[in-house]
């Protein structure tokens, strides 16, 4: 089995489990603090995320890049100067930014927020800066030489130590005010990355081939080359990312701004905000970890084999990861749709998140094929491309939704059909700026068949949770539904062919096995 699709597989059984730990968390926040309290988290929670973006400087893909191109060259001095230099510069950027989000959160709560209560999520959160700075650095390592474990259990550690605390700290606070409970959210993530930093060091220091202390600062001093190579990917890099991360940061401040035009009162706003980010959102991003363990283990196999010019093998990566993207995402899309409002009912308690779900799902097969173009850009040396692409959607989005959500007809929903136009138009540009640099075969005839399974077993799940189940409570309809679905959606791909013999024979221990059930 390659490194590619050993370390894809890792990371997508850890990101398997940390979805599913994650969404244990977000049940017990929602459960214990309510819309309006997840509605705050989510508020803080883009004002964390751009700061950790401009701190790690666009490293991680860089440092994964290059260590894998270095390694491909047995060249383990560049592999420490890397690593020294990466870790100078984001730990120095840490100590800048860290006190600089405790001294400004006052003013961005006062001003910027319709609601002051976000002042104590912002001030909780803002130690985990330098932690989630070095724990980037020794992730893009471990990518880089595509070994994909330590990352992995890392993940995994931090959502057990953060499911442990959530329900202790936001009980604990409750009693002191909605914001000190979102406050003690904030505090058990904080925790949770503390753990999965120690964890990834403790492995470092195990696993490491060199000494990085020794002459650590001569390293850094000689090392002005080397921040020039890892910043020719890193700068755009973090040119994409920053666009995201300040869109995100931007976007409940337009939401909450725009539904005030609307006539919504504050309240109510951070209400509806937390319904379509804390509540529906997340479960449309679930089949995200699939693309990121695809987009994290492409970048160190495109960049070695277009270090190689081997341009048949890069389009064959791509193609792997893209169907696979578009099949598991499918079936995502189909289960949220047809089981929109009792997943809601059973996860939170409440229905309210259900509309945004069945509004933008169709639409999310686009957003599960963005992780993978963007990395292959960024592979490809195309990150400034990847950066332009983001920047352009990010306006875009920012803009629709100011026109939608202002207007009292569309109000929160306008937010949500922003998000879908921003989301969209980035995928079209990630793939058009591909189609110019390599070859690229769409197979329509496999995208139409894919459509069908997922008509089909759409229809096949909502006819059986309307008729057959009914005298079952919701949680069993629920269940049973999503695993009828399920069960549907895999026999129709299989008679279809397009899950195919030898990709199933590729699955550690059961391939041979199941690669007896495929017709191809």
């Amino acid at each position: 089995m390659s490194k590619f699709l050993k370390g894809t597989i890792i990371l997508l059984a850890a990101g398997f489990v940390t979805r599913i730990l994650g969404f244990i968390n977000r049940i017990v926040i929602a459960r214990f603090i309510g819309e309006e309290g997840v509605g705050l988290y989510m508020m803080a929670f883009p004002t964390l995320m751009l700061v950790i973006t401009v701190t790690q400087l666009g490293l991680p893909v860089a440092i994964s890049k290059n260590v894998a191109e270095a390694e491909a060259q047995g060249d383990f001095k560049k592999i420490k100067k890397i690593l020294v230099v990466s870790l100078g510069t984001t730990f120095a950027l840490s100590i800048i930014f860290t006190p600089a989000l405790i001294l400004l959160a006052p003013i961005l709560s006062e001003t910027l927020f319709t609601d002051n209560r976000i002042l104590l999520p912002l001030l909780a959160i803002a130690p985990i800066v330098p932690i989630v700075a070095i724990s980037s650095v020794l992730r893009g390592y471990f990518q880089g030489r595509q070994n994909m474990k330590p990352a992995a259990y890392s993940q995994v550690l931090e959502q057990i130590a953060r499911i442990t605390l959530i329900a202790i700290m936001t009980k604990a606070f409750l009693p002191y005010g909605i914001e000190y409970a979102a406050a003690g959210a904030m505090l058990a993530s904080v925790i949770g990355e503390l753990i999965s930093l120690l964890y990834l060091f403790t492995t470092f220091k195990l696993k490491k081939k060199f000494r990085v202390r020794k002459k650590f600062f001569s390293q850094i001093k000689g090392g002005k080359s080397t921040f020039k190579e890892l910043m020719s990917v890193g700068i755009p890099t973090l040119g994409s990312r920053m666009t995201g991360s300040i869109a995100w940061f931007f976007e409940p401040i337009v939401v909450t701004h725009s539904l005030a035009i609307a006539g919504v009162i504050a309240s109510e706003a951070t209400k509806q905000y937390g319904a379509l980010t804390g509540f529906a959102m997340p479960l449309l991003f679930l089949p995200s970890f699939v693309t990121y363990a695809l987009s994290t283990s492409l970048v160190p196999a495109i960049s070695e084999a277009n270090s190689r010019n081997d341009k048949g093998l890069i389009e064959f990566r791509l193609q792997q990861a893209l169907r696979f993207a578009f099949l598991t995402g499918g079936l995502a899309v189909v289960v949220l749709y047809v089981l929109a409002e009792p997943l809601m009912e059973v996860m939170y308690g409440s229905t309210s998140g259900a509309i945004f779900i069945k509004l933008m799902a169709p639409f999310f097969l686009f957003y599960y094929y963005q992780g993978p173009l963007q990395a292959t850009l960024q592979a490809l040396d195309l990150a400034k491309a990847a950066m332009t692409n983001s920047i352009i959607g990010a306006i875009v989005k920012t803009a629709a939704i100011f026109a939608l959500a202002s207007q009292p007809s569309f109000g929160i929903n306008g937010a949500a059909l922003g998000i879908v136009v921003g989301i969209v138009l980035v995928t079209m540009l990630h793939f058009a700026t591909i189609l110019k640099r390599i070859s690229f075969t769409f197979y329509v005839r496999e995208y139409l068949k894919s459509f069908i399974v997922m008509g089909v077993s759409g229809w096949t799940g909502y006819w059986t949770y309307q008729n057959l189940l009914v005298d079952m409570g919701v949680i069993i309809r629920v269940v049973n539904a999503a695993a009828i679905i399920g069960v549907v959606y895999l026999i129709l791909l299989l008679l279809f062919g397009l899950i195919r013999k030898d990709e199933l024979r590729r699955i550690p221990k059961v391939g041979n096995i199941l690669s007896m059930l495929a017709f191809k």
